[in-house]
C-alpha cells in the first residue's frame, strides 16, 4: 500500500489536502429552508427573483449559492415556449407609443374565470404601463359599458387622469358611451390592431400573471370569493412582487421613486377649473349625463 506522503507527492497536491474535514455552513439548513418557503409560496418565480427576495430578507448570499441549491434541490421552474411575434404595423402598440412616466399610458383587458358551481366571472385589469401597478381588478358575473365607467371613475378620482388608456377594440372599450366619456374627460384611446394582443404586450402580460398564480390555483365558491382574493392578490402584487424591468422593486416602490408628473390629477384639477369657468355644470367623472 502506498503511504498518504507518497500518494500526495505522486499526484502534486499538498498532504493537507487529505486531512482537511469537509465541513457544512452553519447557515446552510436556513437557506434551504427559506429557498422551499418561497419557492412554496410563489412557485412560479425563479431562482433569480427569489435570490432578491432573499436579499430583501436580509440574506447576504451570493445568487451561484443561490442557483446551486435551487438546482440540486430540484426547484427550477420549466421554461415557458414562447411564439415569436411580429412588431405589429399599428401605430397604437405599445412599441411605437410608450409610457414615458405614471399615469402616461393605462392599459386594461378582460379575463374570464368560473366559480365552483359553473358560472361564469368577468374580470376587469387595469394597469399603468409604466409602473406596473395594478389599479383595478374587478370581479363581476357581469361588466358592460356603464359599468366600466363607474370602475374607471373610481380609479380617476383616487389617482387623477391618465392621459391615455389603451385597450383592444372589444364591444365594452369600444362603445360610444365609453368612448365619449373619455373624451369628456380629456383621455385619449389607444385601440390596437384587430388580432394583435402582443400590440397591448404589458396587460398581456400581467394577465398571464394573473391567470398563472391566482386563477389557475384556485376554485372560487362563489363572487364574494372571487373579489376577496383578487383584491388581496393585487395587494401582493403592487407591495411584494418584485420585476426584473423595475430593477427589482414592487410597483408601489417603483412609482413612489417617480417624479410627480403634470398630467394626471394636475391636469384634471386644471381640466375642471377650466370647465367651471366656461360651463355652469362642470363634468362629473362618476355620471356624464349630469355633465
Amino acid at each position: 500500500a502506498m503511504s498518504e506522503r507518497s500518494a500526495c507527492k505522486l499526484a502534486g497536491q499538498h498532504r493537507s489536502t487529505q486531512q482537511r474535514s469537509l465541513g457544512v455552513p452553519d447557515d446552510e439548513s436556513r437557506l434551504l429552508r427559506d429557498l422551499h418557503r418561497l419557492s412554496a409560496a410563489h412557485p412560479r418565480y425563479g431562482y433569480r427573483r427569489i435570490h432578491r427576495m432573499l436579499l430583501r430578507e436580509g440574506w447576504r448570499v451570493n445568487h451561484k449559492r443561490v442557483q446551486r441549491f435551487w438546482r440540486l434541490e430540484g426547484l427550477r421552474v420549466p421554461r415557458k415556449r414562447r411564439k415569436r411575434r411580429p412588431i405589429g404595423d399599428s401605430e397604437n402598440s405599445c412599441t411605437r407609443k410608450r409610457a414615458e412616466h405614471k399615469d402616461h399610458v393605462w392599459t386594461y383587458d378582460f379575463l374570464f374565470d368560473r366559480t365552483e358551481d359553473g358560472r361564469p366571472v368577468k374580470i376587469l385589469a387595469l394597469v399603468d404601463e409604466y409602473t406596473r401597478e395594478c389599479l383595478c381588478l374587478h370581479p363581476a358575473r357581469s361588466i358592460n359599458g356603464d359599468d366600466l365607467i363607474d370602475l374607471l371613475a373610481g380609479v380617476i378620482i383616487e389617482r387623477g387622469m391618465p392621459t391615455y388608456i389603451r385597450s383592444d377594440n372589444g364591444p365594452e372599450f369600444a362603445a360610444h358611451a365609453v368612448r365619449d366619456w373619455l373624451n369628456l374627460m380629456k383621455a385619449s384611446t389607444l385601440f390596437v390592431g384587430p388580432g394583435a394582443p402582443w400590440e397591448n404586450a404589458y396587460i398581456e402580460s400581467f394577465n398571464s400573471r394573473l391567470r398563472d398564480e391566482l386563477l389557475n390555483g384556485e376554485v372560487f365558491i362563489g363572487l364574494a370569493e372571487a373579489q376577496y382574493l383578487a383584491k388581496n392578490w393585487r395587494n401582493l402584487y403592487n407591495s411584494e412582487r418584485i420585476h426584473s424591468s423595475l430593477d427589482y422593486l414592487t410597483p408601489l416602490e417603483f412609482a413612489a421613486s417617480c417624479a410627480p408628473s403634470d398630467s394626471a390629477s394636475l391636469r384634471l384639477r386644471a381640466h375642471s377649473s377650466d370647465d367651471t369657468k366656461t360651463h355652469s355644470n362642470p363634468p362629473n367623472p362618476t355620471n356624464p349625463k349630469l355633465s
